[in-house]
């Protein structure tokens, strides 16, 4: 089993999705969280079962809402970065920190 690291960034984006999800509906955001959670416990057991999607960044998409966790493995750390968690339709450029070329619709 892999531990997890959940990068700031990362953490602001669940907060900024559940927050967005429960001003839709009450409880969904934690619905959201939730779900996050559940993947993060899945890639902890197994972080090879998704692909190499940019170098080494392995993106999980999540079951229920449209987004994906975007990671890294360290496997000399035993322990899974997670960089981003990010709505399918964002622009995957964020991630790498350059937060302002965001271009949602």
């Amino acid at each position: 089993m892999f531990n997890a690291i959940i990068l700031p960034f990362a953490k602001q984006d669940i907060k900024d999705a559940a927050d967005w999800y429960n001003t839709r509906q009450k409880g969904l955001g934690r619905r959201f969280t939730s779900e996050v959670n559940s993947k993060v416990n899945t890639l902890k057991s197994d972080p090879y079962i998704c692909p190499i999607r940019y170098d080494n960044l392995r993106t999980a998409v999540l079951d229920v809402f449209p987004f994906m966790i975007h990671y890294i493995i360290s496997e000399t750390e035993h322990i899974i970065v997670i960089t981003a968690i990010l709505h399918t339709s964002r622009n995957p450029a964020i991630w790498t920190g350059d937060r302002d070329t965001d271009n949602e619709k």
